[in-house]
């Protein structure tokens, strides 16, 4: 085992834990809620960011796919890094290099600088991630891991809610570069924790000439082909697009490569045998469900709310915020409830609110607003905090010290990916079932049905009254139908979507039942099978 793997695995035992431990495990969730974030941020500001760089909005899409593919990259990469540089220095250096590419973000001059900067920030603010939840298991003891896991469970939910609440207030107040300037705020403050909290470890570059390059080269193509054929499959029409087979193909070469190579070296650069565990792969299972949730609800949302209700950035931020403030109360309770209950019934519970509220999200119609989004956002925030705390207890459950960066990096990969494939999923549901509604709307609604025609002379006499001509009037009477009809077929394809993200969660209540009954270290049972 490395000098690094030993320093990680010391505080086994015990339950006090010294002040420096604690600001290096709020230094380590700091960076990991700065990372997510910033995964979304983007999205509310993205009409002011494309009117400055002179870009379309499907050349826009290119900002977060390039953060995106970047991050999901580097995750697992992570436990080689650490192996080879030592936490703290490569917390610190990866740290300094994300606050270098943002603040060169906020300063792109055109849309090619701003993809490299997205791409070389998600790179360096991918680490952050897995890191988090690796601190948290390797340095605190069992009995203060819940409180830990609880704090990392926030980091991951918190962050897409307000990554879009951020976003556009930071955008209204002080412009779009700003989102990115914000970053120097925890980007320090993480620094200064890692390099008070953190023991100074030897340098390893040995681990770096001796790694499984050709199965990292795999694990880079495979993941990141996956993540731009997610990305940008539903804009170019999928499969009829020679732009995403290849990415498609790709993709499959790269992963079958990098699951041939994984299985077949003695040290791989992260451990995919971590799969055979029951409980690992189911917990990866359901973090890839709860991520197609967590972020596929994060879409579809503030896309309702901008397009139908026709809300500005700040109001959309607004309603987004229910789903992460209630979540700071709901935290510390769960975590003293996963110490002493099964956490499959934790877990199931949590699905069961989660799935619930996107079920009630499913009967919208034009007029539904804040007043009645905000029941469901809250809803959402009590059952999201009992799904992540759980999944992180399952997914760590009996892992050796040495596999616990290989564990957090392919835990937290999963997640994301999911995050992926529902937005995937999500937008390519959106286009069809629109078009679908538009149909089987327009069949009743036609020229030559009595309701139609009555409602067309009405729409006309009232713009006569407007002083426009009769031939004019009865265009913009026609025009203003066929909006009402786009409007609704829309109103029913969100709804559609949220019905399907609320089935999906709902029924990943099934395969939770094959993982072993956990509890969080500390209570009574500690944890174990």
């Amino acid at each position: 085992m490395t000098s690094s793997t030993q320093t990680m695995s010391m505080p086994a035992n015990g339950t006090h834990v010294d002040a420096r431990t604690w600001i290096a495990v709020a230094a380590g969730l700091l960076g990991a809620f700065m990372a997510v974030l910033d995964i979304q941020i983007t999205n509310s500001s993205l009409r002011d960011i494309l009117g400055t760089l002179s870009a379309t909005q499907e050349e826009g899409s290119w900002i977060s796919t390039a953060y995106l593919c970047a991050e999901i990259v580097v995750i697992p990469m992570t436990a080689l890094f650490v192996r080879a540089f030592g936490q703290r220095r490569y917390l610190m250096l990866t740290t300094a290099l994300f606050l270098a590419f943002s603040t060169l973000c906020g300063a792109a001059w055109n849309l090619q600088s701003m993809i490299v900067f997205r791409m070389l920030q998600g790179f360096t603010g991918g680490a952050l991630i897995p890191m988090a939840m690796t601190l948290v298991m390797t340095r605190l003891p069992p009995a203060k891991r819940a409180v830990g896991m609880a704090m990392f469970g926030l980091t991951a939910t918190l962050a897409p809610a307000m990554g879009p609440t951020l976003g556009g207030y930071l955008t209204e107040l002080y412009g779009w570069p700003s989102i990115f300037y914000i970053n120097w705020v925890p980007g320090v403050l993480l620094i200064a924790g890692m390099y008070w909290g953190l023991d100074k470890e030897p340098l390893n570059l040995k681990m770096l000439a001796k790694a499984d390059w050709l199965g990292i080269a795999f694990m880079a193509v495979g993941l990141a082909s996956l993540t731009i054929f997610l990305e940008e499959g539903n804009s170019k029409d999928w499969f009829e697009s020679s732009f995403i087979i290849t990415f498609a193909a790709l993709a499959l070469i790269g992963i079958l490569g990098w699951v041939v190579i994984g299985f077949w070296r003695a040290d791989p650069f992260v451990n995919l045998r971590l799969y055979g565990q029951r409980n690992f792969m189911v917990a990866t299972i359901l973090s890839a469900v709860i991520g197609m949730g967590l972020y596929g609800s994060s879409y579809l949302l503030p896309l309702y709310l901008g397009q139908i209700a026709g809300y500005s950035p700040m109001q959309i931020g607004e309603v987004i915020a229910w789903m992460g403030l209630p979540q700071l109360f709901v935290m510390p309770f769960v975590a003293r409830l996963s110490q002493k209950i099964d956490n499959r019934i934790m877990c199931m519970f949590g699905l069961g609110l989660f799935g619930i509220s996107c079920l009630m999200n499913a009967f919208m119609d034009a007029s539904t607003g804040y007043d009645q989004l905000m029941v469901t956002q809250v809803i959402r925030a009590i059952g999201q905090p009992f799904v992540m705390l759980t999944l992180s207890n399952f997914a760590m459950n009996g892992i050796a010290p040495k596999d616990m960066p290989s564990a957090s990096s392919l835990f937290n990969m999963t997640r994301n990916l999911g995050g992926s494939v529902g937005i995937a999923l999500l937008a390519t549901s959106l286009t069809n079932r629109e078009h679908f509604h538009s149909a089987r709307i327009g069949e009743s609604v036609s020229l030559f049905a009595s309701a139609t025609q009555a409602r067309l002379d009405q729409l006309t006499q009232f713009f006569v009254s407007q002083g426009i001509d009769p031939a004019t009037a009865a265009n913009q009477a026609i025009a203003a139908i066929d909006r009402i009809v786009r409007r609704e077929a829309y109103v029913m394809a969100y709804n559609d979507g949220f019905f399907l993200v609320g089935v999906i969660l709902i029924a990943a209540i099934v395969p939770l039942w094959f993982a072993d009954k956990v509890k969080s270290p500390g209570g009574a049972g500690s944890g174990g099978h």
